[in-house]
């Protein structure tokens, strides 16, 4: 099956390089161009895209915005969202995720990885780069103190075995690593994560290891090895 992406960038030239990358994997073509948040919307709707490849700062509706806008419709559902960016400003990064992008990937990224990304998030994974996300949520949870955060109560609808796998989760190990890890099958952890989500009101993968975080079920630091077996 070919897997549709929607380019969302004001860079003309930006988009038909990643158009020609795109266009030149087997599996993969274009579906559109879009220069702003809004016609990203539009045209996530219209073309019933797989991925959009969604650029943070565009003039009139951002990324930002239009990442809300796309996971929020539910006639939407299927399609995911891949943060492009600099990583300059790590607010909007965070924001992203929190909004239910599925992943997100540096600019200066190869052109290979790029192509996985894409394929990663189609087939409804998330892209989340562990010493990334960690680094980018501690400098975020450390200058937004003042902000309502979720409750550890929050995480009381949790079984014991969920908070475990969302714990394992949260510090980057994949469902084949924490299966191995809890020595139970990859289909086992995977049906944890989805309950988890569930009960947790996450749109994806990306958002569950926000609301661990927010929780305070695991902090960055705890991240920097992971558990031992």
């Amino acid at each position: 099956m070919t897997i549709r992406v929607l380019l969302a960038d004001d860079q003309v030239l930006l988009r038909a390089g990643l158009r020609v990358l795109i266009d030149s994997a087997p599996d993969l073509e274009v579906a559109g161009e879009a220069s702003t948040g809004q016609e990203a919307v539009k045209l996530a709707r219209e073309t019933r895209a797989d991925v959009v490849l969604m650029d943070i700062r565009m003039p009139g509706t951002d990324g930002l915005t239009a990442t809300r806008m796309i996971t929020e419709d539910q006639d939407m559902a299927a399609v995911r969202v891949l943060v492009l960016t600099t990583f300059e400003i790590d607010d909007y990064v965070f924001e992203a995720l929190r909004a239910g992008a599925s992943g997100f990937l540096g600019k200066g990224a190869e052109p290979a990885e790029l192509l996985t990304a894409i394929r990663t998030v189609a087939r409804g994974d998330s892209l989340l780069s562990p010493a990334a996300t960690k680094s980018l949520i501690a400098r975020f949870l450390a200058t937004h103190d003042d902000e309502e955060r979720p409750a550890a109560e929050a995480l009381s609808a949790l079984t014991e075995r969920e908070r475990e796998i969302l714990a394992l989760v949260a510090a980057g190990l994949s469902n084949d690593e924490i299966a191995g890890r809890l020595v139970v099958s990859p289909a086992t952890v995977k049906t944890h994560v989805n309950r988890a989500m569930a009960k947790l009101g996450a749109h994806d993968r990306a958002q569950l290891v926000i609301a661990a975080y927010q929780a305070g079920l695991v902090r960055p630091d705890d991240t920097r090895r992971r558990p031992a077996p």
